[in-house]
């Protein structure tokens, strides 16, 4: 119960139940900043790196302590077979070898109730593969927390993989009871029928049933004078031509026959039983709803859509501050995700010391050195301000809104951040909803550190409010 894959799915599961009751713009923010981040780093972007991430930021206790239950309940589920297991081996084998002196210990019992056997462990498997749960009854009796959707569907291999935990130690518990009676007892074996078998048909099966052992040990493998020899009839319980130095000669092929037909079969389907688990947590991962959107979120900019609410019903909020501040003076041009791929006005780049390139292609460590570099000829200036570049059509991303906290860390006291919205012609103005976007931004940062200015490459001019002229 400790396999990694299965405490990951559960992890991840307990993870994305958490996250059901937050904003969307709230997840969509924090795993696109994960996602750049692992970039950053040159890491995957995998499953346990998210879930590690997320916990730092976030009360995890209640998802460890769920986990916790989950997996000390099947470790006491597979304690339960493995003591049961164990205890009806030894004694079923104590019940199978019971012998009065009277009448041997039939063969052909202990090989139909050996062949018994493997049916179970083959059914059990088989039930694991088909999704059955026959047990799901009891296991909602007795589990405490409420199955998820994903632990449900892990049940049919988990309980497999416990059943065919208490089958092996069964086998284990009667193949130690054999060998134990074996050495204190004088047990006797025969074999008999009602139908009418001769004895090279019953040593035809026998030799069917230990070919596998055979060649490594010759004596577990009876041959016909051992069978015709203690081939017994209730008429001929008091004949003295049977031999009793012969009855004993069966137990290795018993032991090699319990070995071979019921302890390795229940050991290698419990083994089975781990890698169909193992499997399947994998498969119930990939197929997670929450991973989905886990890798839409990280994959896709975060976008600012001017609608303060998450219902689908609600309008966008138009009613954002409409006032545009005058194009403030500064030494240094910032430009945004490849607002300087064409060419700028030139009000913005006339008379200015620093211009540099930020977001988009640049990579994290780029925009702090960037910042890093700006604060330190910030702090140079009286009035220190940056005037900011971006494209007007393309709305405000999370990963904006980042750079912008992380400037005001970084920078002196009383810096500031002048937006520029750009058209895609310089000759024209930006469109008034395109505006309208970058203030509603503006006003979500709730700070004076930020204000939005518009100017009309055409004739240099810039705009205290939107279709104004200064």
């Amino acid at each position: 119960m400790t396999d990694r894959s299965l405490r990951l799915l559960l992890d991840f599961d307990a993870c994305a139940q958490r996250d059901n009751g937050q904003a969307s713009v709230f997840l969509h923010r924090r795993d696109r900043k994960f996602a750049l981040t692992c970039k950053e780093q040159g890491v995957e972007a995998t499953p346990k790196r998210w879930i590690a991430y997320i916990n730092r930021f976030s009360d995890a206790e209640l998802g460890r302590e769920q986990l916790s239950q989950t997996l000390r309940f099947w470790k006491r589920v597979n304690s339960s077979f493995v003591a049961i297991g164990a205890l009806f081996g030894v004694f079923s084998m104590i019940g199978l070898l019971f012998y009065d002196g009277g009448q041997r210990i039939s063969v052909t019992v202990i090989i139909a109730f050996v062949a018994f056997q493997l049916l179970l462990a083959l059914l059990t498997t088989a039930q694991s593969l088909l999704g059955w749960q026959p047990w799901r009854s009891v296991i909602r009796r007795f589990s405490k927390n409420s199955q998820s959707a994903v632990l449900t569907r892990l049940q049919p291999v988990l309980m497999a993989q416990a059943a065919q935990l208490g089958g092996l130690c069964f086998a284990f518990g009667g193949l130690i009871t054999l060998l134990i009676m074996v050495l204190l007892q004088d047990l006797a074996f025969g074999w008999s029928t009602t139908l009418e078998t001769d004895a090279s048909a019953y040593h035809a099966m026998i030799a069917a049933i230990a070919a596998p052992w055979a060649w490594l040990w010759p004596a577990a493998a009876p041959e016909i004078g051992l069978i015709e020899a203690t081939r017994f009839f209730r008429a001929s319980l008091g004949q003295e031509s049977i031999n009793p130095s012969l009855w004993g000669q069966w137990w290795p092929f018993i032991a090699m026959l319990w070995t071979t037909w019921a302890l390795l079969p229940r050991l290698i389907l419990f083994l089975l039983a781990g890698v169909l688990i193992k499997r399947k947590a994998r498969q119930l991962l990939l197929k997670h709803p929450a991973m989905g959107a886990l890798m839409y979120r990280m994959e896709t900019e975060t976008l600012d859509t001017g609608n303060e609410h998450n219902d689908a019903s609600d309008f966008p909020n138009l009613d954002s501050q409409s006032m545009l501040t005058p194009l403030p003076k500064a030494n240094t041009i910032l430009t945004w995700a490849g607002a300087d791929d064409s060419e700028l006005p030139s009000i913005l780049i006339e008379g200015k010391s620093s211009q540099a390139k930020v977001g988009g292609r640049s990579s994290l460590q780029e925009d702090e050195t960037t910042l890093k570099r700006v604060a330190a000829q910030l702090e140079k200036e009286a009035k220190p301000c940056v005037l900011l570049a971006a494209r007007s059509w393309e709305p405000p991303t999370g990963e904006l809104e980042d750079f912008i906290n992380r400037a005001k860390e970084l920078w002196p006291e009383g810096a500031h951040i002048a937006l520029v919205p750009l058209a895609s012609n310089i000759l024209r103005e930006p469109e008034q909803h395109h505006i309208q976007q970058w203030l509603r931004f503006a006003s979500r940062m709730q700070s004076k550190f930020v204000s939005v200015s518009v100017i009309s490459s055409g004739n240099d001019s810039h705009f205290t409010q939107a279709g104004q002229k200064a």
